[in-house]
């Protein structure tokens, strides 16, 4: 019995499936190794905007959504990136900004 060929689609689900994999593999990799700094962070933050936009574009497939919902969920998946970015930067100040203590 010879096996049918592979679904053009379910193979670009696999690619990004092992591109995930790998990503996550270096991320873990670099929080293993790696010394702490903005080199670092824009790294992590790189990753992690390629990660979360693989997934909206090819496992939710929001381009084939109305403007109205796309662009608010590839906004929304660089809230996180973008976080890390902002966090590593002001990091003291937010926290001085959102404690509940006095000083």
């Amino acid at each position: 019995c010879p096996e049918a060929p592979m679904n053009p689609s379910f193979r670009v689900l696999i690619l990004t499936w092992l591109i995930l994999v790998v990503l996550t593999l270096a991320g873990a990799a670099l929080g293993d190794g790696a010394s702490p700094g903005l080199g670092l962070t824009l790294v992590v933050a790189a990753i992690t905007a390629l990660k979360g936009g693989l997934v909206i574009e090819e496992f939710l497939e929001i381009g084939q959504t109305r403007p109205a919902i796309r662009y608010p969920v590839r906004l929304f998946g660089l809230l996180v990136p973008g976080s890390m970015l902002v966090v590593y930067l002001y990091g003291p100040e937010l926290a001085r900004l959102t404690s509940l203590g006095s000083g």
